[in-house]
């Protein structure tokens, strides 16, 4: 059986990921930052199967060199790792650009020495969605990309990081002979793996408790955390994947979300007043025919990934 490397392995995607592919019965190793931080890691080891073909070694994206020994040998690399939400006050480029572009170089330079098969990029539609243009455009496809000049503009970093790191990776890849897919997945949604939310569940629990006074005032695709697995396996294991591919749901302002969620959980303090910040509420829509062609089913529903992953803050205590 194949061996995987999957970077960030507590992150939302990551985890997920490592659990799918030790279903399947692969070899896994994982990447985390402290694998003797068992509060943040431990849950990994708790896996079906991990015991046997879970391997979880310590890298760390700004240090060049770090991933050599996770990624050789190995037949793919799913590179997932990467800092999506920042807490107010944090350095934005020492914590989320860095790492990002970075660390996705760092971590291609090993797969490189390592002769990797195929590498698979965990990209974002922040990368396809954010320019002017973005309406007369719509819908908008896997041959779109992001104007980083329009991210600089209204300060939407993580956008800004993702398009400069696939743009590095896919030039990369031209001047040497590696084999990259990338998946460009919209705002993921779904059940808690790990003890404790992070990244993109943190901002969906916050908005439901009322926790910071306001939500976004964003326009964006959602997709259920099963489907952003799925298309990371057809990724990696589909000989006929190539190039990016769009993994988007619904598109939906984050005012729809509330009214939805308020119709069916009521009793919720929910957000109710909508950030002023502009340049992040664009309507468009994302064509993910190239996926869909590729024998991926239809999308699960918004209804039915915002019931799974409410449910499991219930569960876990959360709400």
């Amino acid at each position: 059986m194949p061996e995987f490397c999957v970077t960030g392995g507590a992150g939302f995607i990551a985890s997920y990921l490592v659990k799918a592919l030790l279903e399947k019965g692969y070899t896994v190793r994982t990447t985390v930052r402290n694998p003797e931080d068992k509060d943040k890691v431990g849950f990994l080891t708790e896996l079906s199967g991990a015991k046997e073909r879970l391997k979880i070694l310590k890298a760390d994206l700004l240090v060049e060199g770090s991933f050599d020994e996770a990624v050789t040998g190995v037949d793919g690399v799913f590179h997932t790792a990467s800092p999506v939400l920042l807490p107010p006050g944090e350095n934005v480029q020492a914590n989320l650009i860095d790492p990002c572009i970075k660390g996705t170089l760092n971590v291609l330079n090993s797969c490189l020495k390592a002769n990797v098969k195929r590498f698979v990029l965990t990209s974002s539609c922040s990368s396809i969605r954010y320019r002017d243009d973005v309406q007369q455009l719509c819908p908008l496809n896997e041959s779109h990309w992001t104007d980083t000049d329009y991210c600089q503009r209204y300060n939407l970093w993580y956008a800004y990081a993702k398009t400069t790191a696939e743009r590095e990776v896919w030039r990369i890849a031209e001047e040497n002979d590696i084999d990259v897919v990338v998946v460009n997945p919209s705002f993921v949604v779904g059940p808690l793996l790990a003890p404790q939310p992070t990244s993109t569940l943190l901002l969906i629990l916050s908005i439901i408790k009322g926790m910071v006074g306001e939500y976004p005032n964003t326009t964006v695709g959602f997709v259920d955390i099963k489907d952003v697995v799925a298309a990371h396996l057809l990724a990696m294991e589909d000989t006929r994947a190539s190039g990016r591919l769009i993994c988007s749901s619904t598109v939906a302002h984050w005012s729809q979300i509330i009214e939805m969620l308020r119709s069916k959980y009521p009793s919720y303090p929910y957000e109710n007043k909508c950030s002023s910040k502009e340049g992040d509420n664009n309507p468009h829509s994302m064509d993910t025919t190239k996926i869909t062609q590729l024998g991926f089913p239809a999308f699960i529903s918004l209804q039915q990934m915002f019931d799974e992953c409410i449910k499991s803050f219930q569960d876990k205590g959360f709400l």
